[in-house]
């Protein structure tokens, strides 16, 4: 059977199966495209040898990206998963490097997987172009014996941030490398995002500092999913200003895009980890070579378990090619499965979003996703992987109860419509700033010229980082005046340097930092890293160190905690027809008194804490709601708490749906919903970055305010509970327990809010 009669066959399936055909809310069928190539004039001897053995011709925007390369431009790339982004930046480098035998390039990856994977591309290049170029991988895997050697050899050297951030403070050594570099390849690039996107936009400005002082003046080449915002992403990541090209020129077959509804009643008495059992076994049963896409290790490993024993009793020769993928095994066995994919001995494979990067396994009939991803990004990366060149194939987006999943069940044109996820890199984050400027301080001294690549707000944080001791001011400039290497001392994954040590059996079994250890491993708490469960014994504030046993508990533990928020400073007020918002400087204070002893959803018991106030300064926006409108709420809808139940839930409905515009987490953003606030005199709800110092969340959502609004409207008038639920207004971070809420009157403020949002 041919796959097209493969896929027609599922599809009559899920059409009209009882089991399914309810659940099936929408089908999008994703025409195919038909390839778009452009010739290329001039390339090297080798290189068109090398394309033409291949029987390669080149797409247009593969030979775009050349062109804009070769006239000096820094490149953004942004067309879908498979499309050939690889070869677009492999080939000016080849060109490049083929024509100067002295020129480097710097390939830069978010994962160790990738930056193998792509080594034995550029290797095979290497070996059938015959140009010396010696491509190695350089991190913390990498053999020390073999570092000085790479240094002085290699003209590709494939890192990743942690790596770079270290290498920078021994720049000297690289100096043959930094000399001669022509090129920087940041792969994956929209990886680059919130907190640790901000960390590595400083690491680039110092690379660019560093090479600057070596006499290089590299171009960058970024490859990206893609984004609502590629150019300003792009230029806030480097400081560069860029090309995009986002046109894609591959050929793809027809694919059907299904989103498939456990809650099409509200409620459902099968999960949705089983109903995404059920679909991968009838793909696999259909012949359909499937990966499956999870959202924790621990259900990559459920649904293949259950897929498998399940398996055993349909068709036991197909037990065996059902498995599992995650981060955490051996490298051997991620090869393994790898290789098992490609080669089509692996029907099914479940696994975390460790193959939704560009690793290559081939490319596959079906993908099932259990559970929005996060971001329409990540869904369309994943999706990506189903589609065999311009064969027919099938993806399945599961919904899970959450607001973000039940959105857009009910509006399929969020996914299929134009990007609407901006990317937010923060470059005012003063801790972040600091902690580059004290380690640029520590690869060569700063002038004054050089602090304003660090923005605007450097000249500030070099003068606080003087005055703790950690930085003097020389003839030469600012120099680094602390005990240990810089580097050490700042994380590419935190703003915080106030870092709690959670010790098991007298070893280190992770980092984290103050809000963290608040809200996960408080003394009590049942901790979970790597899968296994850890019982938190004692929690020392004084050392900051946590310690742990381990123990198989059949509870978990949720903290419970108060808010209060000051506002110290309104920096913008943007109207909408006779509705404001602002935006500006707060204090949030969240006192942890107590947390729930819990197994699923009911409290098995509640015990007290005794934890000093998390205090931070952060950015936020708010909005007032006024005295009428209570009144009229009161007025129409009978209910205790109708009001403070309604403004809460408006608080939470918007902060589960920001991420859909701003690629973030819920829990990166903290609310506060109160009839009546000290600063404003009236009912007053705020959102803001869960981070000290901000990090440009809440200004973004600020700018799309009304769209976000829309959508939040949206999102509670359309679901079909009636008095609230997890779809909705639910939320699964609220300190308070979810209480007070009230749906009907969420529903009044939103439709108050956007009927005054449109007066003119």
């Amino acid at each position: 059977m041919g796959n097209s009669e493969m896929v027609g066959k599922v599809l009559r399936r899920l059409k009209s199966d009882i089991r399914y055909h309810n659940r099936v809310e929408h089908i999008e069928v994703l025409p195919p495209q038909e390839p778009v190539y452009q010739k290329i004039e001039d390339l090297p001897d080798n290189l068109m040898n090398y394309l033409h053995k291949r029987g390669i011709k080149l797409y247009r925007h593969q030979c775009r990206t050349l062109e804009s390369l070769r006239k000096g431009k820094n490149v953004i790339i942004t067309t879908p998963t498979a499309s050939g982004k690889t070869l677009a930046f492999n080939l000016p480098v080849f060109e490049t490097l083929s024509a100067d035998e002295d020129a480097t390039a710097l390939y830069i990856y978010p994962a160790k997987a990738l930056a193998n994977d792509q080594l034995k591309t550029l290797q095979k290049l290497e070996k059938e172009c015959n140009i010396p170029i010696n491509p190695n991988i350089y991190d913390g895997d990498t053999d020390r014996s073999k570092k000085p050697w790479i240094r002085e050899n290699s003209r590709i050297v494939l890192t990743n941030p942690y790596e770079l951030h270290l290498v920078l403070s021994w720049h000297f050594q690289w100096e043959k490398f930094f000399k001669n570099l022509k090129y920087v390849v940041i792969d994956e690039a929209h990886q680059y995002r919130g907190v640790f996107g901000s960390n590595v936009a400083f690491l680039i400005r110092r690379l660019r500092r560093i090479c600057s002082f070596y006499g290089s003046n590299p171009q960058f080449v970024l490859s990206s999913a893609t984004l609502a915002n590629p150019e300003e992403f792009s230029s806030k990541l480097t400081g560069k200003t860029f090309e995009l090209v986002s046109e894609d020129g591959s050929p793809c077959g027809k694919k059907h895009f299904i989103l498939y509804n456990p809650y099409f009643k509200g409620k459902t008495k099968t999960s949705s980890h089983q109903e995404t059992k059920n679909l991968l076994l009838l793909f696999v049963l259909n012949d359909l070579q499937t990966l499956c896409f999870t959202v924790s290790r621990k259900m990559a490993e459920l649904v293949a378990l259950w897929s498998k024993n399940e398996m055993e009793e349909i068709q036991p020769d197909l037990t065996g090619k059902i498995t599992s993928y995650r981060a955490g095994y051996l490298a051997k066995e991620r090869r393994r499965i790898e290789l098992g994919l490609k080669n089509g001995i692996l029907k099914g494979v479940t696994t975390t979003n460790a193959l939704e990067l560009g690793i290559n396994i081939g490319s596959l009939d079906g993908v099932i996703i259990s559970g929005f991803p996060g971001t329409i990004m990540s869904t369309w990366q994943q999706a990506g992987r189903a589609g065999r060149g311009t064969d027919e194939s099938i993806v399945v987006l599961v919904a899970f109860e959450n607001s973000l999943d039940q959105y857009l069940m009910k509006h399929p044109a969020s996914i299929f419509d134009k990007p609407h996820e901006h990317a937010i890199i923060d470059l005012h984050n003063p801790k972040i700033v600091s902690g580059h400027l004290m380690c640029a301080s520590d690869e060569m001294p700063l002038r004054d010229g050089d602090i304003a690549m660090f923005g605007e707000d450097s000249e500030g944080c070099i003068e606080t980082l003087q005055n703790k001791g950690m930085v003097k001011r020389k003839s030469e400039g600012w120099v680094y005046s602390g005990d240990k290497v810089a580097a050490f001392s700042v994380s590419l994954d935190s703003i915080s340097s106030d870092m709690f040590r959670v010790m098991f059996a007298g070893r280190l079994l992770e980092v984290l930092d103050r809000e963290q250890a608040y809200r996960e491993a408080h003394e009590g708490a049942v901790l979970i890293n790597r899968g296994e469960t850890y019982l938190v014994q004692s929690f020392n504030l004084q050392k900051r160190i946590i310690t742990v046993v381990k123990r198989d508990v059949a509870h978990h533990t949720q903290v419970v905690r108060d808010i209060d928020v000051e506002i110290l400073g309104e920096s913008v007020r943007k109207n909408m027809g006779d509705f404001s918002i602002f935006f500006g400087d707060l204090e949030v204070s969240e006192y942890y008194h107590k947390y729930k002893v819990m197994s699923y959803d009911k409290v098995l018991a509640t015990k007290q804490l005794d934890i000093p106030a998390l205090k931070f300064k952060t950015k936020g926006l708010w909005f007032t709601i006024d005295d009428a409108v209570k009144e009229d709420l009161e007025s129409a809808v009978e209910g205790k708490d109708v009001f403070e139940g309604g403004i809460h839930g408006v608080e939470h409905a918007l902060i589960s749906m920001i991420p859909f515009n701003i690629m973030c987490d819920r829990f990166d953003m903290g609310g506060l919903s109160t009839p009546k606030h000290p600063g404003t005199g009236m009912a007053t709800i705020f959102i803001y970055d869960a981070f000290e110092g901000g990090m440009g969340l809440a200004e973004k959502a600020s700018e799309l305010f009304e769209e976000i609004m829309m959508r939040t409207f949206e999102l509670v008038r359309d679901c079909r509970c009636d008095v609230g639920c997890p779809a909705c207004i639910y939320s699964p971070k609220c300190g308070n327990d979810n209480k007070p809420l009230d749906k009907k009157g969420t529903l009044f403020i939103l439709q108050t809010i956007m009927d005054m949002m449109q007066k003119k």
